[in-house]
């Protein structure tokens, strides 16, 4: 019985004390923004994690792969000699088109300096010389103007590519190196890695580079996603080369998986920063609403209410305001959020790629979850005070 008892006098004081809150407004509501600001900040922060995963995961398809020199943990590390090339694409695993044969695009990557539209800097665009083949391995649409001739100094550009940088409009003309570039279209790749790339005919782009008959990966369209072991096994196995072969959709998971880890890190210790300060404004909100009802707490004290119930009823108080805080938090970070389009680096290939913040429910939960961690520890001190309060010495109180 004493447990329901307990619970009964808890509510009652609980009842009592949000009954209060209009006289505790301005105090209270510090709390609540304190909470609020947290919370936004840490969801909107792990949002762009989330976004980088979700824009890698879908890059490639299960029937895609990845072909490097061993060794590489990038395209801009690796080198491919022309009897590199040649071997990979003999593979009987590769898909063939009747037109232009096997579905294997050797190609080249670079960063290029481009001013972003947002802010007048420079930036490290990402380049990529494609063969033909690359328009029936990637899954992607023109959406304005048309594909780059082949031997033309003519480039494409990526949908996201497109909005960032300036200078890039169908029919600009674009100075890179010696060269002087036409754009002639722009592609949409559904939000992956490829939206924010240019490209160019590889045949054109190597003499600019001086890389000659090499190149740096072949993307491959292979005939079927379970063909992969059998191609990995055979290029891995062949004594002429040294191949590292990945699918496409793994070789961009690990490059999310660093990138992703980096900014949770980074997002990490600024909601932990930020929960410090925040829980400070707790301490003291839950100290002031205790000491304007020290003679109430008193008088329920005297009346026979246990301090265990008073207690739970302070940290119910100071729980629900984390609660709405937490929420209007929540709220701010995914209407405001939730699908913004911006630019980060890829600190594997030192270029930018373009990304849309996505708040996921497991954000929003968590968010909520470390204002409600934040609130219990934020009204734990001031509670064990109203409890150890001598009843005596309260009652003389104001």
């Amino acid at each position: 019985m004493w447990i329901f008892s307990g619970l009964f006098q808890a509510a009652v004081v609980t009842v009592l004390n949000l009954r209060t809150l209009p006289n505790r407004l301005a105090s209270s509501g510090v709390a609540v923004v304190g909470m609020a600001g947290v919370v936004a900040v840490l969801v909107s922060i792990l949002s762009i994690a989330e976004g980088i995963k979700a824009m890698m995961a879908n890059t490639g398809s299960p029937d895609t792969a990845i072909v490097m020199r061993t060794g590489s943990d990038s395209e801009m590390t690796s080198i491919l000699l022309n009897d590199d090339i040649v071997v990979v694409k003999d593979a009987p695993e590769i898909a063939r088109a009747s037109d232009i044969g096997p579905l294997a695009s050797a190609e080249l990557f670079v960063g290029v300096d481009l001013v972003k539209a947002s802010t007048g800097t420079t930036a490290n665009a990402s380049l990529r010389g494609v063969e033909p083949a690359a328009f029936k391995i990637r899954n992607f649409k023109m959406v304005s103007g048309r594909l780059f001739g082949t031997g033309r100094n003519e480039l494409i550009v990526g949908r996201s590519a497109a909005g960032e940088y300036r200078g890039l409009a169908v029919g600009s003309e674009l100075k890179l190196g010696q060269n002087v570039w036409t754009i002639v279209g722009i592609f949409d790749a559904g939000g992956t890695v490829p939206d924010s790339e240019l490209w160019c005919d590889a045949g054109v782009l190597a003499p600019l580079y001086r890389r000659g008959n090499s190149r740096q990966t072949v993307f491959v369209r292979l005939t079927s996603p379970e063909a992969f072991t059998a191609f990995k096994d055979r290029l891995t196995a062949d004594p002429r080369v040294k191949l590292k072969v990945m699918r496409e959709q793994e070789y961009y998971a690990g490059q999310a998986e660093t990138l992703s880890k980096t900014i949770v890190v980074i997002g990490s210790i600024i909601g932990l920063l930020m929960g410090i300060g925040a829980l400070f404004v707790a301490v003291i909100t839950m100290y002031s609403a205790v000491a304007s009802r020290t003679r109430e707490i008193a008088t329920l004290r005297a009346l026979g209410f246990r301090g265990g119930p008073v207690v739970l009823s302070v940290l119910v108080e100071s729980m629900i305001l984390a609660v709405v805080g937490g929420g209007l938090g929540a709220a701010v970070a995914y209407f405001g959020f939730n699908g913004y389009e911006a630019a980060t680096m890829n600190w594997s290939n030192m270029s930018s790629i373009a990304f849309a913040f996505r708040v996921t429910p497991a954000l929003l939960l968590l968010g909520v979850g470390w204002a409600l961690v934040l609130g219990l520890f934020g009204g734990l001190f001031p509670a064990i005070r109203a409890m150890r309060l001598p009843i005596v010495t309260a009652l003389r109180e104001l």
